[in-house]
Parts: structure tokens; sequence; C-alpha cells
């Protein structure tokens, strides 16, 4: 079955850096867009960042644009979210997600277009 592990959180200072790494098996990895969303406490899940099956096209929430960047090497099976500039508001729960479809692009924002989920990894940053 599809299996999608996320890494790479953890507690770090404002200002510090941090960077997330998904995982994926069960299906042909390269073919499908990939998303890291966050859910911090009390809030709904919101897409954070994410790239087409190629790399080649990507998106990001306003609010990250410019610290964070998302990127894939699928002969790893891997898609990584570089976190840099952290801010105590992206403290989260952060998920990476794999679309339903495979080779659609531009890649998609809303959480119901991603069938296969990550089981969160903590991101903690301390003012």
């Amino acid at each position: 079955q599809v299996q999608l592990v996320e890494s790479g959180g953890g507690l770090v200072q404002a200002g510090g850096s941090l960077r997330l790494s998904c995982v994926g098996s069960g299906r042909t990895f390269s073919v499908y867009a990939v998303g890291w969303f966050r859910q911090a406490p009390g809030k709904e899940r919101e897409l954070v960042a994410a790239t087409t099956w190629s790399g080649g096209n990507t998106r990001y929430a306003d609010s990250v644009k410019g610290r964070f960047t998302i990127s894939r090497d699928n002969a790893k099976n891997t898609v990584y979210l570089q976190m840099n500039s952290l801010k105590p508001e992206d403290t989260a729960v952060y998920y990476c997600a794999q679309d339903s479809q495979a080779l659609r692009a531009p890649p998609m924002a809303a959480s119901y277009e991603y069938g296969y989920w990550g089981q969160g990894t903590q991101v903690t940053v301390s003012s």
C-alpha cells in the first residue's frame, strides 16, 4: 500500500532552520504531485507548499514565500521542505500528502485533492 513517512521535525529557535523529508513507497512516486500541509492547535489544516510530479511547478502559501523551499528527488522517492527564518507562528504538525491523480499541474491547493497522507512531524519554533 501507499506509505508516506515524514522526518526532520523538532524544536528550533526563531530564526533557525529545519529540513523536512517525506519518503514515499507503494506506487510510482515520480508521477504524483506532493504537498506539505500543516495544522496548528485549534486551526484548520493549510497548504504550505506543493510541487508537481517533475518539480517544475511549485506553489507556496503567502506566509512562507521567500522562507520555505520545496524540492524533490524522484530517484530517492523523496520530497523535501527546507524551512529557513522560522517563526513561532510556523509551529504546527507538518504533513506530506500525495496527489490522488497522476501528472497534474499546477499542484493542487485543496487538501481533498490529496489521497494519501503521512503521519505528520512536529515542528516547534520557540521565541
